[in-house]
């Protein structure tokens, strides 16, 4: 039996905060550098809510490297 697949198309980014299904507005990128080479960056969404928090739980550790708004990551604005 074939069962059909689902949409494969991405859905619209969420908030990474756990819990919240909010939409995303921000990109906090960061990095562990106990992990990751100084260039490389992960990222967390966040809506308008979460965005501080998510901020302060990633700039205590000082993995926290930049926050910019979700479009301009997008279009690439935010290439320093």
């Amino acid at each position: 039996m074939n069962l059909p697949f689902p949409d494969s198309s991405p859905a619209d980014p969420q908030c990474s905060a756990k819990g919240c299904r909010a939409d995303a507005e921000w990109v906090l990128a960061w990095n562990n550098p106990k992990l990751h080479t100084p260039e490389r960056r992960k990222t967390w969404l966040a809506c308008e809510e979460h965005r501080e928090h998510l901020s302060q739980f990633l700039g205590v550790r000082g993995f926290l490297k930049d926050v910019v708004l979700l479009a301009e990551w997008e279009s690439g604005e935010a290439d320093g």
